[in-house]
């Protein structure tokens, strides 16, 4: 078995992740690096805790666990943490909705 320095998993990581999302096919097709290997390493950076969708699709195609992952990590972030995250994750907050109240129903008066 093949044994990969911790730089060159780092690079994986960093593919996989948001901006980048770097689908698994295309990191194994550029690296040399076998597919099941990719997923098991996948797999343990999600447990982990870490975001790793691994698919070039936006947030809209990301899994439930990969959405809650990301609900958990800025839970407790203010408004310009909440940014800097989107920036460096290449996320948008206006898809979000963040922060938009949904319109107020009209209220009938009782006269």
């Amino acid at each position: 078995m093949r044994r990969y320095s911790e730089a060159v998993k780092a690079d994986v990581r960093r593919r996989m992740s948001p901006p980048m999302r770097q689908s698994v096919a295309r990191i194994s097709e550029e690296l040399g690096i076998h597919v099941i290997t990719l997923y098991n390493w996948r797999k343990a950076w999600r447990l982990q805790g870490e975001v790793v969708p691994a698919s070039e699709k936006d947030p809209d195609g990301w899994s439930a666990a990969d959405k809650f992952t990301v609900v958990l990590e800025t839970a407790g972030l203010n408004a310009t943490e909440l940014s800097a995250y989107c920036r460096e994750r290449g996320q948008y907050r206006s898809r979000w909705n963040v922060g938009v109240r949904p319109p107020r129903m009209p209220t009938r008066s009782l006269c």
